[in-house]
């Protein structure tokens, strides 16, 4: 069976990010696309409007005829599906061909230059940086994000002429370790995802393990200071960057008058007066990573300047939603120690003299109970702290793990709040509020629109 001659993709937990870019491409091909989703969402509005067939219920009865046909189907599949999921069972047990959504990436990436970004954190936003200045430019793209870019409304673009292919390499899992990268990036390297790794050393190896997967005449662009030993093989090329020094660099960063400009160090070349589209300064080395790719591709630094300068960001990353000389609120997808700490001192650089207020949503039980001490220390960068109750995710409870463990480690110093969900948008009526972010990847965004009226009528 190959992707060529497959007439019928089913997609088990189709609402996902990830999934629901690879259903548009598959859709875009002209294939008969289905699946299931626990819950109706925007993204599967979306793709049923585009055509697929969807259900939400756990239902062999659900599943369209066309899906059984075992000879023409492909089963593609979460990890996050349970093993004891009915449909997905049914496939199993009848011997469908199933294949991981990053089993399926890796397909892509051997038939195409696969640009594949990994790393704990910065993944997402430098993925959709490389992917605008690429589209926008003469090389152009394919594109498999793992948010909704802003320039463009979507986590899919598609190009019917361009050898390149922009995949967010996910490390949950060990996903990653399916794609041939042509150029690999790895933004990051902070131990995660321990209910699957088991120890730090496990997880900094399957790092180790995906440079070992770079096609041979291709590319690795690590960050500096990573305790990463690549594993490449003969005829990869290794560059480095940071936001101060390595093959790739800035220089000249000026920030002020809310913007952000630099001039971009290369090997080669220096492209002065870079202006940031999202002028925050964790963006600085985000886009240094980004353009570096675009430039290893053939991009011109016309292209790569314009690129930047007006890229718009991704939903739910460093994602203003009031921006006003009296009241800031913005809302963050950090749910690991690090990039709760990195969006923090992001917007504290932004706004020294406000009191900050942060509401956070832990996500996972295993990752509070790995990392509660270092999610107290990055929230007690805050001046208030509301902590809400873990969000599950795909886990069950575990016992004595529960948001009370952060809540016992803040700092003194922190205005600290416990309280439920439901109790949110009271304190927030009540609470008086000069600048907000509100912190997680559970559905802590669902709130967003809510908080946002309430801040506005006190506006």
């Amino acid at each position: 069976m190959t992707l060529e001659n497959i007439k019928n993709i089913f997609f088990i937990g189709i609402g996902g990010i990830g999934m629901s870019a690879l259903a548009r491409y598959f859709l875009f091909q002209g294939k008969n696309v289905g699946g299931y989703d626990k819950t109706p969402s925007i993204l599967t509005k979306e793709l049923e409007k585009e055509g697929a067939n969807i259900h939400y219920n756990d239902s062999l009865a659900s599943i369209p005829a066309s899906f059984k046909n075992k000879e023409e189907t492909l089963i593609i599949y979460t990890p996050a599906i349970s093993t004891d999921h009915k449909e997905f069972q049914y496939f199993q047990s009848n011997h469908f061909q199933i294949k991981k959504r990053a089993e399926v990436l890796g397909l892509i990436t051997q038939s195409s230059k696969g640009l594949c970004i990994a790393g704990t954190h910065g993944k997402t936003t430098t993925s959709t940086m490389l992917a605008h200045i690429l589209h926008q430019s003469h090389i152009d793209c394919n594109a498999f994000l793992g948010g909704i870019s802003k320039n463009y409304n979507t986590n899919l673009l598609l190009s019917s002429t361009s050898q390149y292919s922009v995949i967010e390499a996910d490390e949950y899992d060990r996903s990653f370790h399916w794609l041939t990268p042509y150029i690999a990036v790895i933004t990051s390297a902070e131990p995660d995802h321990l209910d699957i790794y088991g120890s730090e050393a496990c997880y900094m190896e399957s790092f180790e393990k995906f440079t070992s997967l770079i096609q041979p005449n291709g590319t690795l662009l690590l960050r500096e200071g990573l305790s990463i030993k690549p594993k490449v093989q003969k005829g990869v090329k290794v560059y480095t960057y940071s936001i101060n020094k390595g093959d790739y660099y800035a220089e000249n960063i000026l920030i002020e008058n809310g913007e952000i400009i630099f001039d971009f160090i290369t090997p080669n070349e220096r492209i002065k007066e870079v202006k940031l589209g999202v002028p925050i300064a964790i963006n600085i080395e985000n886009s240094i990573a980004a353009m570096a790719v675009a430039l290893l591709t053939g991009a011109t630094q016309e292209e790569v300047k314009k690129g930047i300068e007006s890229y718009k960001g991704v939903d739910r990353r460093f994602d203003f939603q009031i921006k006003s000389p009296n009241l800031v609120f913005l809302n963050d997808y950090a749910h690991h120690p690090a990039e709760v700490k990195q969006s923090i001192a992001s917007i504290r650089q932004l706004y020294p003299e406000r009191k900050i207020t942060g509401v956070f949503q832990p996500h996972l039980y295993s990752r509070t109970q790995s990392f509660y001490r270092e999610f107290a220390k990055s929230l007690s960068l805050l001046d208030r702290v509301i902590l809400l109750d873990i969000y599950p995710a795909r886990e069950q409870p575990i016992k004595g793990i529960s948001s009370q463990l952060i809540y016992d480690e803040l700092d003194s110093s922190v205005e600290k709040r416990l309280i439920k969900k439901d109790e949110l948008l009271h304190i927030i009526e009540d609470e008086s509020i000069e600048v907000l972010i509100t912190l997680g990847a559970g559905d802590i965004n669902t709130f967003v629109p809510f908080i946002k009226n309430i801040l506005l009528k006190k506006l």
